[in-house]
């Protein structure tokens, strides 16, 4: 028997295990504030099954690491009803929230009016796109709608991280260099494809110094859509020593034809890696992009160390 003070004599008293202090302790889970607008990824390129799943794989992550979180997809180049378009999914969203603040005003709750950006617009781009951005940015003030638009997701440690392990699926890179076995047709040079121009070859070697330290081989940027830039980078590796290249892309995968990087990587002479597709890292970064505009981020997701 229980007494009012505790369980009877003899049995074993379960006490709540004390937090954790310092600055090791856990953080605490964090969660979308109630009424938080909607996270809208735009999604870049022309609209496919393989693209919807890629896109949904990527909320699906934002979802799991923020729960409560509604995250929605937008096509920058849609238009039916499977693919719809940024404009329709803003003012989708801009009906419903207007929609639950009546409900909740009818029913005699003391609710405050919706105020703030109905919706925080993530390109799912890797590095910036200048033409693609220029088509967000159109969709959004066409919309109408209060949205507030992030940058792209690079450049950042987590994508260097995400090309070593797209490289090391496809036999170019060793998965880890801290173990000691040999991947014999691993690179000895890396052609960082991108897409968008000078700009975009600038910020994807940011995250290429990133790669290049991971791998200890030399790593160089350019941009599949300009025409020769691949094969002169690739000429530039093997004229400073490197025999033995791939083509890793910078790229998440709808914002261009994979046709294209089969092409760029046989022009140049050298395998390809797949795109960077929904690796779990993506939808972290679209995820943090969004708390960062809304002031709820604790802190930028973190790489992996460098081995």
């Amino acid at each position: 028997m229980s007494s009012p003070t505790g369980p009877a004599s003899g049995l074993p008293v379960r006490m709540p295990r004390p937090r954790q202090p310092g600055r090791h302790r856990r953080p605490e889970p964090l969660a979308a504030p109630e009424g938080a607008p909607a996270l809208v990824l735009a999604v870049p390129g022309t609209p496919s099954a393989a693209t919807r799943g890629l896109a949904e794989e990527v909320v699906s992550i934002a979802r799991s690491e923020l729960p409560g979180l509604d995250a929605r997809i937008g096509y920058v180049d849609g238009g039916a009803d499977e693919f719809p378009t940024l404009q329709t999914v803003l003012t989708r969203a801009a009906e419903e929230r207007t929609a639950r603040y009546e409900q909740a005003r009818a029913a005699g709750l003391d609710v405050k009016e919706p105020d703030g950006p109905v919706a925080v617009v993530v390109p799912l781009l890797a590095g910036p796109d200048s033409a693609t951005l220029r088509q967000v940015r159109q969709a959004v003030m066409e919309s109408r709608i209060a949205a507030e638009l992030t940058d792209v997701l690079g450049p950042h440690p987590l994508l260097a991280e995400a090309l070593h392990v797209r490289l090391s699926e496809a036999g170019l890179a060793r998965a880890d260099r801290a173990r000691l076995f040999t991947v014999a047709t691993a690179a000895d040079g890396i052609v960082l494809a991108t897409v968008g121009g000078e700009e975009a070859v600038q910020a994807a070697g940011i995250t290429g110094m990133l790669l290049a330290a991971r791998l200890a081989v030399p790593v160089m940027a350019a941009a599949l859509d300009q025409e020769g830039s691949i094969t002169s980078i690739a000429e530039q590796l093997r004229s400073s020593g490197s025999q033995q290249l791939a083509l890793a892309p910078y790229l998440i995968g709808p914002e261009i034809d994979a046709g294209l990087i089969e092409a760029a990587a046989s022009e140049a002479g050298c395998s390809a890696a797949e795109a960077l597709g929904p690796y779990p890292a993506i939808g972290k970064l679209a995820l943090g992009k969004y708390t960062t505009a809304l002031g709820i981020a604790p802190q930028q997701p973190q790489g992996m160390p460098v081995r």
